[in-house]
């Protein structure tokens, strides 16, 4: 067996002056930008009407949305009561703590706000998303590793990762880098693959078929990633609050499939041109 691998990464990437610019922040900045050309490309391949203006009045209400989202799921699921004693908290980006779920709701309600700007039909802007939304799974959880975050539970297979710091000094599985390759790369392929076919299929499919495969992958994942002290298991010493929060995903991304394949409705780009 192979000697477990010591985590030295250094979570900033350089430094400007007083401002440490951070891989964290980084790989969100790649995550929108791939996204919004993701999102762009697809469109065009489906001979949807989607022009620049409308791709960033998207991305600016699902980036707000995602940040906002992400930071109040984090206190409210994974807080433990402590922010609301310390409500200026909530504020604090830069100590960290983003939740995906959190994250998600955000980005849907968000797209409510872009769908009314751009009257592009709702779920075409949410079939879009979720093709778009891996790769800015597969950056973040490279990032979380970088920065020796949300690690795995002890073992002793060949490629456990000693974290160090509150993580201790036993090897532990590297669960960021599972996630991002089932949650980034798996799903990615699975959606572009879905995406090849013109013209597209139903309204709702690929937001549908997101839903499913997240929340089936992160609770497989949860059986070997260790949950936030704070909160710890919920039940039995293997339930999570990631895994309680991915089964609605399950059953609303299984809804949305039956619904799409039943109602066949188009994808829609920009109204015509007056």
């Amino acid at each position: 067996m192979l000697d477990a691998l010591y985590h030295s990464l250094d979570p900033i990437a350089f430094s400007l002056g007083p401002i440490a610019v951070r891989w964290y922040g980084i790989a969100y900045l790649i995550g929108f930008a791939l996204a919004s050309l993701i999102l762009y490309k697809v469109a065009r391949h489906w001979k949807l009407r989607i022009d620049g203006d409308a791709v960033l009045t998207i991305m600016v209400c699902v980036i707000a949305g995602i940040l906002i989202g992400a930071r109040l799921g984090y206190c409210l699921f994974y807080g433990d009561g402590y922010y609301l004693a310390h409500p200026l908290k909530i504020l604090a980006f830069n100590e960290g703590g983003m939740s995906f779920h959190g994250g998600l709701v955000g980005a849907l309600a968000a797209g409510a706000l872009a769908a009314k700007l751009t009257h592009i039909p709702y779920l075409t802007l949410a079939d879009l998303g979720a093709i778009a939304a891996p790769l800015g799974l597969f950056f973040g959880r490279l990032a979380n590793f970088v920065n020796g975050e949300l690690w795995g539970a002890p073992t002793d297979l060949p490629w456990g990762v000693v974290f160090g710091g509150a993580a201790g000094e036993m090897a532990r599985h590297p669960s960021q880098l599972y996630e991002a390759l089932l949650e980034g790369v798996v799903i990615l392929l699975v959606l572009i693959c879905l995406a090849r076919k013109v013209p597209p299929r139903p309204r709702g499919t690929f937001i549908g078929a997101f839903l499913v495969l997240y929340g089936l992958f992160r609770i497989l994942i949860e059986f070997v990633r260790q949950p936030d002290v704070q909160v710890g298991y919920l039940f039995g010493g293997w339930l999570t609050m990631g895994m309680l929060l991915s089964v609605p995903l399950i059953v609303a991304g299984a809804v949305l499939l039956v619904w799409a394949h039943r109602r066949k409705l188009p994808q829609e780009g920009l109204p015509p041109a007056h």
